[in-house]
């Protein structure tokens, strides 16, 4: 046979008829056996092509030679584009799309091909006309409306987008995608309630469409409902377990609701199913600075980084890192990074700049820019960081009122996640512990028990924990191990080991050896761990049941201060309490109720008293008293303690990383007429001991 021949069309039409038959392995095996004779046939090749493709096989071999045999029909490399698209081979795709055009530039699946190809290399504008050429031969596609939908929405042309999504509806109106991308465009515009509504008319039509359970989940976690967006991302890992958006929605909210070691699990499922997924890195990194992991938390920011290099939540995230250790210059330079990157999506920056530092009536650029982002849509986190920022700012101004008012809003907008304060169920918590170590709690219990190795700080937050934690280690036999979740749990596992009928010598001597477990492997060597959780004043009895020499400091601080300081602050793991000001006044009577208790139950040798006020006034006594107190030789490293290199990711990382100051003290007097709340602790607050 000379090279070059060709079938007789009587051969070819017997296969044509059998791919209109549907009859696709008979078609793929009569034209394999045709090109075994006919072997550079265009024609045999493209029905074999689609007969492969119709049987689900890879028929990428035989498009491609049927489109290089066949360089004038518009159908082949149609067929080969579409094949390429599916692979995810987009550039070569578009190539052998632009090649139909030339031969068909009406046809509107083409048109319809190369458009959405050209979203897939992120060139939106150059796929519009190509929607709109497509939609000009035939109105009624509604994908295509959809798809020019899509492409608007890509641009942030949120108008068209909506116009393209009513005309699709019209056309079909039970599609669940189309319902579901109204909803996006919502979401873009910040109008969430509207976007909720989209997204659950789509999933009554699909209530396994994925991309409505994600898009409904993150549109409640930004209305504030973490405990439903969860139930939502959990049900789109059941529909598609390998889908990593999924995984890191849930992970997201997890972290939002505290349960930091469940948001890792999902962040690192992410990431196995999508190594660069820029959100699992990034929230991955969150939940590890958490867990006081920063150098693997660093690692994640600078994965995201190298994928774009102007990304301000990785900017902002390293940022922080970098402040938790102290190097507060290098923090600000990222965060104004990310401002230059995009300021209208840069909160989180301008939170850290005012966080880090004392501000001035010099940051004039910093407040108009921080003041036009509160203008525009921003999720209820980035609206509550920037008021906090504002609050911050006017109150190192000197001006109160206003400085008041912008804490008050992101406080106001804190109660929009849902959580309240339960008064009485904490009066009965308290007076359950109360009674559950009503008498001396402690015997030794064990070798365990005998351990010196635990050093607690308690007191309310904002009283002076984070300081005086930086003072004691900074002497070289002192691990400060920051705010260690563990005493709150060992509670709830003893009462309910007690209401079992436990015994509590048992229940305790099993807290304590995994106790001291943790701090062991984290103490690297020092013969005393910081445990500063400064809600550890609770178990107090139950610390010294388990640690009978162990050393406990109580930081005490004037109750206005402390609470007015509490509600300044944009705590991550603090309870509804510190929102109200009258809430803080409850939970601040009740703290004060149990060290009442602790004072009169506990042994004076176990109890260190230290009034913050005094501590600034006199902090080289009170540093040494506290160093004889645990047992201790004094190390003068203890005065230089804003010297000294550690991570501390508290709200307090910039202020002990400055000389003792006491310009914080009486600052209540600033917003005294602002404290109507908080007025019952005047009469309630203890006595402050004087300086030593």
């Amino acid at each position: 046979m000379p090279r070059g021949a060709v079938p007789d069309p009587k051969q070819i039409a017997p296969l044509v008829a059998l791919i209109h038959q549907e009859q696709f392995t008979e078609a793929e095996q009569r034209a394999q056996s045709l090109l075994a004779t006919f072997p550079e046939s265009g024609v045999l090749w493209k029905v074999l092509s689609v007969a492969q493709v119709r049987l689900g096989k890879d028929g990428l071999a035989a498009l491609r030679q049927a489109s290089e045999l066949l360089p004038e029909d518009g159908e082949a490399h149609r067929n080969l584009g579409a094949a390429l698209y599916d692979r995810g081979q987009w550039a070569e795709a578009l190539e052998s799309l632009q090649r139909a055009l030339l031969k068909q530039p009406d046809d509107v699946s083409t048109l319809i091909d190369a458009a959405n190809t050209l979203r897939k290399l992120e060139r939106p504008a150059e796929a519009v006309p190509l929607y709109e050429r497509a939609l000009k031969q035939d109105p009624g596609e509604a994908e295509a409306h959809n798809n020019l939908g899509n492409a608007w929405l890509e641009l942030k042309e949120y108008q068209n987008a909506e116009l393209c999504y009513e005309r699709a509806l019209i056309l079909w109106p039970g599609n669940a995608q189309i319902h579901c991308n109204r909803g996006f465009v919502r979401s873009a515009q910040r109008r969430l309630a509207e976007a909720a509504a989209c997204y659950r008319q789509a999933l009554a039509s699909d209530p396994k469409l994925i991309d409505a359970l994600n898009g409904l989940g993150n549109t409640l976690r930004d209305l504030g409902d973490r405990r439903e967006a969860a139930t939502l991302f959990r049900r789109a890992i059941e529909v598609d377990a390998a889908r990593a958006e999924s995984h890191a929605n849930l992970g997201a909210v997890l972290f939002e609701m505290r349960r930091v070691d469940e948001a890792v699990a999902s962040f690192k499922r992410a990431l196995e199913l999508a190594a660069n997924h820029v959100p699992a890195q990034l929230g991955l990194a969150l939940a590890l600075r958490q867990q006081r992991r920063p150098e693997e938390a660093e690692e994640q920011c600078r994965a995201a980084l190298e994928a774009d290099a102007r990304h301000v939540e990785a900017l902002c995230l390293l940022g922080e890192l970098r402040a938790d250790r102290g190097r507060f210059a290098e923090a600000e330079a990222l965060f104004q990074r990310a401002i230059d990157a995009d300021p209208e999506h840069a909160a989180a920056a301008y939170a850290g700049i005012a966080t880090h530092r004392r501000m001035s009536e010099a940051d004039s650029a910093w407040l108009r820019g921080a003041e036009a982002l509160t203008a525009r849509p921003l999720s209820l986190a980035q609206q509550i960081s920037l008021q906090y920022a504002l609050g911050k700012y006017f109150d190192d101004t000197g001006q109160y009122d206003r400085a008041f008012e912008h804490y008050t809003r992101a406080n106001e907008s804190t109660k929009r996640y849902g959580a309240r304060h339960d008064r009485e169920r904490l009066r009965q918590r308290v007076s359950r512990i109360i009674q559950s170590f009503d008498g001396r709690p402690g015997a030794s219990l064990g070798a365990a028990a005998e351990s010196e190795l635990p050093i607690l700080i308690v007191g309310m937050p904002r009283s002076g924990t984070s300081l005086a934690e930086q003072i004691l280690a900074s002497h070289p036999a002192v691990f400060g191990a920051g705010e260690l979740v563990y005493w709150n749990g060992a509670y709830d596992a003893f009462s309910a080991d007690a209401a079992r009928g436990g015994t509590a010598a048992a229940s305790v001597a099993t807290l304590a050896v995994t106790y001291l477990e943790r701090l062991r492997a984290l103490s690297g060597g020092a013969s005393r761990v910081i445990d500063k959780m400064p809600a550890n004043f609770w178990y107090l009895g139950l610390v010294h049941a388990a640690f009978p020499r162990a050393r406990i400091i109580h930081m005490q601080r004037h109750p206005f201060d402390t609470c007015l300081s509490i509600y300044f602050q944009n705590f991550f793991n603090i309870g509804p309490y510190a929102n109200d000001l009258g809430d803080l006044a409850q939970f601040y009577g009740e703290y004060l109720r149990v060290m009442r208790h602790w004072r009169r139950v506990l042994p004076a040798n176990v109890l260190l008293e230290v009034p913050y006020e005094a501590l600034v006034e006199a902090p080289e006594e009170w540093s040494r008293r506290m160093l004889a107190f645990v047992g201790l030789p004094w190390d003068p490293r203890c005065l230089d303690f804003h010297q000294t290199d550690r991570v501390v990711i508290t709200a307090s990382k910039w202020q002990v990383r400055q000389r003792i100051s006491k310009s914080s003290v009486g600052r209540w007097r600033n917003y005294s007429k602002h404290l109507g709340p908080l007025q019952p602790l005047a009469a309630a607050a203890p006595p402050v001991p004087g300086s030593p």
